[in-house]
């Protein structure tokens, strides 16, 4: 199941990434389609209480990270979201130093890879595994799990301590300190909910109308 799983990421590399998720490349389907507004899509996401944590494991959706080609989605989110990076010398996908802009705090943070220095920048799953898994989740497959896991659509690089407190926060009980983010953030969260069929609380969805409403022209990630 396992190696289903890493096969289908590597096997859609090839196709074209849209809002950080993959569709077959040579597909097309409507701008408005692929990224609604946030406040119309987050009317369709169902609205039910939490389920019980029972049974949850991060191993229940991957065993670490997964590949895209040649990189880990560490990495992979590394290039991805860090300026002025600089590679381990001989490959192409391990960042030795990258400067971040984190979208949680507005500090600029200067990443060097090392043992006491890589958790200044973590990455995050904007939605975290623990909500999904209350959420809807732990009725998914395996690699349906696996890959909401490693979906660069779910995950963010960002400062370390400020992710450390999210810990498993919904949009309810927490949201960035950057105000400016706060848009953005939820509108990731609702892309990322609507495409692996997970609920929000009567609590979280209030929070993210209220959000979305200083925003109301706000589209999902594309």
């Amino acid at each position: 199941m396992k190696r289903t799983a890493r096969a289908l990421l590597a096997g859609l590399v090839g196709g074209t990434l849209i809002a950080s998720g993959f569709v077959v490349a040579g597909s097309a389907a409507p701008a408005a389609a692929l990224n609604p507004l946030a406040k119309t899509a987050l009317q369709e996401l169902s609205v039910k209480g939490r389920a019980a944590k029972t049974g949850y494991s991060r191993e229940k959706f991957s065993d670490g990270w997964g590949d895209i080609g040649s990189c880990d989605l560490r990495n992979y989110i590394l290039k991805r979201d860090l300026s002025s990076e600089v590679m381990r010398r001989g490959y192409s996908c391990i960042v030795e130093t990258g400067i971040l802009r984190d979208p949680y705090t507005a500090k600029t943070i200067n990443f060097v890879r090392g043992q006491s220095t890589s958790i200044k920048v973590q990455i995050d799953h904007v939605v975290a595994v623990s909500d999904a898994w209350q959420k809807g989740a732990q009725k998914l497959t395996y690699a349906r799990r696996y890959a909401f896991y490693n979906d660069p659509l779910n995950l963010l690089a960002v400062d370390g301590p400020t992710n450390s407190q999210k810990g498993d926060s919904d949009a309810a009980s927490w949201l960035p300190p950057n105000k400016s983010y706060r848009c953005a953030y939820v509108a990731r969260q609702i892309a990322v909910k609507r495409k692996y069929a997970l609920w929000v609380t009567s609590a979280e969805k209030t929070a993210m109308v209220s959000v979305l409403s200083k925003c109301p022209t706000q589209r999902l990630p594309g």
